[in-house]
């Protein structure tokens, strides 16, 4: 037996997590092997929960996220009678030692666009739609996860109740594909993340982003790679017109500082498109919606065109909605959305939930591609549900059972479709339903509270 080989029993092709076979066509099993070779998680010796078995675990909780981490392994490994089941310490210790590294190795080896020319919705004359924006994670109430990422700020009420963490990402629009993100506490702003996302942009790219991440320090950066970019923008930018186009479009220059802009110094011409929307029941009527954008052909890219196309931006928003309400979500037993009560640990859970998601978009992808649809037109709810359900019957014992199992899942993936043939005409209010509580907010002194000394019994104080 070679040396640091798992101590549990293996099936027939050397598996010890039998039941994630399924997931190998998408994370293949050679993959993360490699991956641990390269960030040095090697066993020394013999053991039962070796970081290979580990990290398939690790996978796994980015699945099966409504289970605890010991029933997360019971449900990967086929019955074996007899045979114990690693407790839950036992298993966050491994965890812990397995680390960040191999995960973000793993993610940055397999995780890519997987949109092609004929991919519908994926492309805009020849260029591939991506998308740039952040979300936010409440993470478990620890002293550790508090230092790390600190809470938000509630003003005058205090602290929020739980420590966040903010995720900027980076997404193919057409087939939800988060290819790549970006982690930080909640006190960095989003604008200050992107640069570290600017690697994976090509000049074949067509950038959609909101309008909080103007700056013309980045228009500069991306411009400087080649990517197009099709920006909203705060009607407080000063965009003076020098030259009229036939589309109703203009010509103008950005500037990096209003000294700048008196002296004509380093301007840079972009498009503009000012639009408004006449229609009282739409968000944001009579008010003046501005976009800017490189592309400056007004016939080969229309006005209308380009006012359409920035809303496919949305598209990004639902990612955000798969990951945290669908794949993902709060309940009873889990208060925060994450459950790592480390900083490690939560890092480490982030990449496992956008390597489950790219598993599950992987699949709808090629379920929507052999029936020739658009992938928009499955549901991911629908299609994760029967993933979760048929992973455990993949046979993996001949590699035709295999192909067999593997097409049947597609097929009933292509039977999960959404009720609209496109994006239906919908709108949705800024606005919650339930703002504050009767009940006062958590506060410090509310936090680790020094355990009790008598029994409840002994407080009982009877009254005449």
């Amino acid at each position: 037996m070679r040396q640091g080989q798992c101590t549990l029993p293996a099936d027939d092709a050397g598996r010890i997590l039998d039941r994630l076979a399924g997931l190998e066509q998408v994370i293949p099993a050679e993959a993360v092997r490699q991956a641990l070779q390269a960030t040095g998680r090697t066993n020394q010796r013999r053991c039962k929960l070796t970081h290979e078995v580990v990290c398939w675990v690790v996978l796994a909780l980015g699945l099966l996220t409504d289970l605890s981490i010991r029933q997360v392994f019971k449900h990967a490994r086929r019955l074996r009678v007899g045979e114990e089941t690693p407790n839950r310490s036992s298993l966050c210790v491994a965890r812990q030692r397995l680390g960040i590294a191999p995960l973000r190795h793993l993610f940055e080896r397999i995780v890519r666009p997987l949109a092609r020319p004929e991919t519908p919705g994926s492309f805009y004359r020849g260029l591939r739609l991506m998308g740039i924006d952040g979300v936010v994670f409440d993470v478990p109430d620890s002293d550790a996860n508090a230092a790390a990422f600190s809470r938000p700020s509630a003003g005058s009420r205090g602290d929020g109740a739980f420590p966040q963490v903010r995720k900027l990402s980076l997404v193919e629009l057409g087939t939800h594909v988060e290819v790549a993100f970006v982690v930080r506490p909640i006190t960095q702003g989003e604008q200050g993340m992107v640069g570290a996302l600017l690697r994976h942009l090509d000049a074949e790219m067509l950038l959609l982003w909101d309008r909080g991440f103007f700056s013309y320090g980045l228009w500069q950066e991306v411009t400087a790679r080649g990517v197009k970019i099709l920006a909203r923008v705060t009607g407080r930018l000063i965009l003076e017109p020098i030259r009229n186009l036939a589309d109703g479009s203009y010509l103008a220059r950005i500037y990096r500082t209003p000294d700048d802009r008196r002296k004509d110094r380093g301007g840079i011409v972009v498009r503009v498109i000012r639009y408004m929307l006449d229609d009282p029941q739409r968000v944001g009527h009579g008010d003046v919606h501005t976009l800017i954008t490189n592309l400056f052909d007004e016939d080969l890219y229309p006005s209308k065109e380009l006012i359409i196309l920035y809303h496919e931006r949305w598209e990004q928003e639902l990612v955000f909605d798969e990951q945290k309400t669908h794949q993902d979500p709060r309940r009873p037993t889990k208060p925060a959305h994450l459950r790592s009560e480390t900083p490690a640990g939560v890092i480490q859970e982030i990449y496992a939930v956008s390597l489950g998601h790219f598993v599950i978009r992987s699949l709808m992808f090629e379920a929507a591609g052999s029936a020739g649809l658009d992938p928009d037109r499955l549901s991911f709810l629908g299609c994760f549900q029967i993933l979760k359900c048929r992973l455990p019957e993949c046979n993996s014992s001949t590699p035709r059972r295999f192909e067999e199992w593997y097409r049947g899942l597609l097929w009933e993936m292509q039977q999960e479709r959404t009720n609209d043939e496109v994006r239906r005409n919908r709108i949705n209010p800024r606005v919650v339903k339930q703002k504050m509580k009767r009940f006062k907010k958590k506060r410090p002194e509310h936090r680790r509270l020094p355990p009790l000394k008598k029994p409840f019994a002994e407080t009982v104080v009877m009254l005449r």
